[in-house]
């Protein structure tokens, strides 16, 4: 029997070249674990049949574009969209690696959310408690590979959705660095921050992910080549890295006395790597993250999901007597509260006379984000803080306060701003559920992430299995 449980991608990629055991035989062993253990977990809205070869399976969040298999976005509004090609970065992982998409996992609708409880098709369930939520909008891709559902998995990160998830699941994420994954062929939530990256059991199948994902693509303008290729880490020791502490990110007052204690022995543990520890300040990145956040991404959602108006394609309303109310019919019935909260705020936020108060201001303080932390990099070369503020909450304990779930991400906002990549690691346990930390890097330095992330992840020792399937 094949243990997908605690079956890496680079371990699965090895036993089929050395003919150990076939393609078929692990599509069948992955297959059996989501018909085992999917149904009380629901992390895919669509599973696959076997195409074909001795790839390594690729589960796949619903919000990017897959040929001939429904891609939802979580939502009503597309809930028959097949699309007739693949995004770029299904592409690079069918061709260039052989992997075989093995379904499309559950997401917030329109990736928007950090529990994913906003799926039109319900929630996805934490592997280590079911009465818990996995993170979102990633939640069905994280909680796939915590399950040994899937090996690995490709997410989207807006504002911490690849990093906010794993570190609620106990797995590796990365939200790359903006421009070095391609977004097309993906659904659009907001485009200046929608990056793509893979969620994985360990440091090494993300980085290989990673490097089958990356680099330009001439579909869209805003990729860029890779400065050096992508390195798989190896070494455990963290001689001459400098990793900088943001005090406002780990003493937060939201910030949970058990993840707290985790993070910190993380933080002592860089000391005995060989690591240079030292305190910085990112007082902006805290204070004016989250609210910039929220006028900037509902603002490009506002536009990006203006195209659906039951024209074109998508919901449309059976019973409408003219086109206005086609209009405004179809988007009351394909859409759910989330996205017309988001629709309505950034709106708002565009309209005549208000746009330069609040869309304008809100771009001019993403410019001193991005300024405060290219300081801190001048120092160290790498910043530590807790990924999430808590471990996974309770299904519903914050669906009836949207500001309360939008603190969820008040960690991870700031980096995603600054266009900055992050790395989400596993760091212990507090009170029996995962503890993430987040890596955060200047540009182009995902290297570096995943050197120092490998070593934290060997010296530490965290077992990725949730306890109740071992």
């Amino acid at each position: 029997m094949i243990d997908t449980l605690r079956l890496t991608a680079e371990q699965a990629a090895h036993l089929i070249r050395d003919r150990e055991i076939t393609g078929v035989e692990l599509w069948e062993a992955y297959r059996r674990a989501i018909d085992e253990r999917d149904p009380e977990l629901h992390c895919f809205l669509h599973v696959c049949d076997d195409p074909g070869g001795d790839g390594v399976p690729l589960a796949v969040k619903d919000v990017i574009g897959t040929r001939g298999i429904p891609t939802t976005a979580g939502s009503k509004m597309l809930e028959h969209y097949v699309p007739v090609y693949d995004a770029t970065v299904v592409t690079r992982a069918k061709a260039g690696h052989g992997l075989r998409v093995l379904g499309k996992t559950n997401t917030d609708e329109f990736a928007m959310g950090s529990s994913t409880e906003n799926s039109a098709y319900g929630p996805t369930r934490n592997p280590w408690d079911p009465t818990r939520v996995p993170g979102g909008s990633g939640g069905g891709s994280a909680a796939a590979v915590s399950a040994g559902l899937a090996p690995w998995a490709l997410g989207s990160d807006t504002g911490g959705s690849i990093k906010q998830p794993s570190a609620l699941c106990g797995n590796v994420g990365l939200r790359p660095t903006y421009g070095t994954v391609s977004r097309y062929g993906v659904v659009a939530f907001a485009s200046s921050l929608d990056q793509v990256g893979p969620v994985a059991k360990n440091v090494r199948d993300c980085a290989f992910l990673y490097s089958v994902l990356a680099g330009r693509d001439p579909c869209d303008s805003t990729t860029v080549e890779l400065p050096s290729p992508v390195q798989l880490p190896d070494r455990d020791s963290l001689a001459g890295v400098r990793v900088g502490i943001p005090t406002e990110f780990n003493e937060h007052e939201a910030i949970e006395p058990g993840v707290r204690a985790a993070v910190q022995r993380a933080i002592e543990l860089c000391s005995e790597l060989g690591a240079e520890v030292g305190e910085c300040s990112l007082p902006l990145s805290l204070d004016y993250g989250l609210p910039c956040y929220y006028l900037i991404a509902p603002a490009e959602a506002s536009s990006n999901l203006a195209r659906y108006d039951g024209v074109r394609y998508g919901y449309r309303t059976p019973d409408a007597g003219d086109r206005l109310e086609m209009y405004t019919r179809s988007r009351d019935e394909g859409l759910g509260d989330e996205p017309k909260r988001r629709i309505l705020v950034g709106t708002y936020a565009l309209s005549a006379g208000y746009y330069d108060a609040y869309y304008g201001q809100a771009q001019k303080v993403r410019t001193m984000l991005a300024r405060e932390h290219a300081a801190a990099f001048e120092r160290f070369d790498v910043l530590l803080s807790p990924t999430s503020p808590s471990v996974a909450f309770e299904l519903g304990a914050k669906t009836a306060d949207p500001l309360a779930m939008y603190l969820s991400d008040l960690l991870t906002i700031p980096s995603c701003m600054a266009g900055l990549p992050g790395l989400n690691v596993p760091c212990g346990l507090s009170d029996g559920l995962p503890v993430g930390l987040q890596l955060i890097g200047p540009q182009f330095s995902e290297n570096r992430l995943f050197e120092v992330g490998y070593a934290l992840e060997t010296a530490i020792g965290f077992d990725p299995v949730p306890e109740r399937y071992r």
